[in-house]
């Protein structure tokens, strides 16, 4: 791996949640380019687009801008798939290695934030990912310090998160450590039981997919803990459709739920609500 960052870049203006989860998704979906090994670059530096720039590139705005490159020397992507990459659950990778979310998140934030996105793919040779976000007037700091505060915190509650996906659970955790929450983390449905048996069956609120690997799903999940914790609230979180969720499982009126891909303020904000709230899993 080799960052090649521009020591003199001008601020952004964005949430340092949402920009760690743009770099943490390009990053996931460059290894997974590479299999075998290989080369991840990424780099920043500063750019200046004129009008002429902007009739050629449509989603392009002029002005200066920072560009955040995320390049592999992976597989590459096929001509007749590159238009499709950024569509929610779209995936090429085999059955149980995603659910095609990671990309369409990254194009979510980054229009979210002003910018756009250009990738740059050959078969066989690699992918560059180049994310475009307009650069400030003045320091960035004012704007991500109140977005931090901004959301709803934790009181040292303890929450047990349920993610078979590595990258999804290790940045839900950092999120909830930040807001000010103990954290457990578990990957599948048989490990949570086991972290939370270690942590003395003494969980405030479990964070679990629906789906997990080894057949226990996020509801049978939340049904064996509540058997011995009355109090624990549960959200459930998922990544399918809601069509497909809607004919896979059957929740009780009230049941609390997160769709994926979610940013740190609907996190929080859920968090924090079932937690003062009445809910029964």
């Amino acid at each position: 791996m080799q960052f090649i960052p521009d020591p003199n870049l001008p601020a952004v203006n964005g949430d340092v949640g949402m920009m760690e989860q743009v770099l943490l998704n390009l990053a996931v979906n460059a290894r997974d380019a590479m299999p075998q090994g290989g080369q991840l670059i990424i780099n920043t530096a500063a750019r200046t687009f004129d009008e002429t720039y902007v009739k050629r590139n449509p989603e392009a705005r002029a002005g200066q801008f920072v560009c955040l490159s995320v390049q592999d020397t992976g597989c590459g992507i096929a001509p007749e798939v590159l238009p499709r990459i950024f569509e929610p659950f779209f995936t090429t990778k085999e059955a149980g290695r995603g659910t095609g979310l990671g990309l369409a998140t990254v194009y979510g934030i980054v229009k979210q934030h002003q910018g756009w996105l250009e990738v740059e793919s050959q078969v066989g040779q690699g992918t560059t990912f180049n994310v475009f976000l307009p650069a400030s007037a003045k320091s960035a700091a004012p704007a991500v310090e109140s977005i931090s505060s901004a959301a709803p915190r934790g009181r040292g509650e303890t929450i047990l998160v349920a993610e078979d996906e590595p990258a999804l659970r290790r940045l839900a955790a950092r999120m909830l450590r930040n807001l000010g929450y103990e954290v457990l983390e578990a990957a599948s449905g048989v490990e949570a039981i086991e972290v939370w048996e270690r942590h003395g069956r003494k969980v405030d609120l479990l964070l679990t997919d629906l789906v997990m690997p080894d057949g226990l799903t996020g509801r049978e999940l939340a049904k064996k803990m509540a058997t011995h914790e009355s109090g624990l609230k549960v959200i459930y979180t998922s990544g399918y459709s809601p069509e497909m969720r809607e004919t896979a499982f059957v929740f009780r009126e009230g049941t609390n739920f997160l769709q994926k891909p979610y940013d740190p303020h609907t996190l929080a904000k859920a968090v924090r609500n079932c937690l003062d709230g009445k809910q029964a899993p």
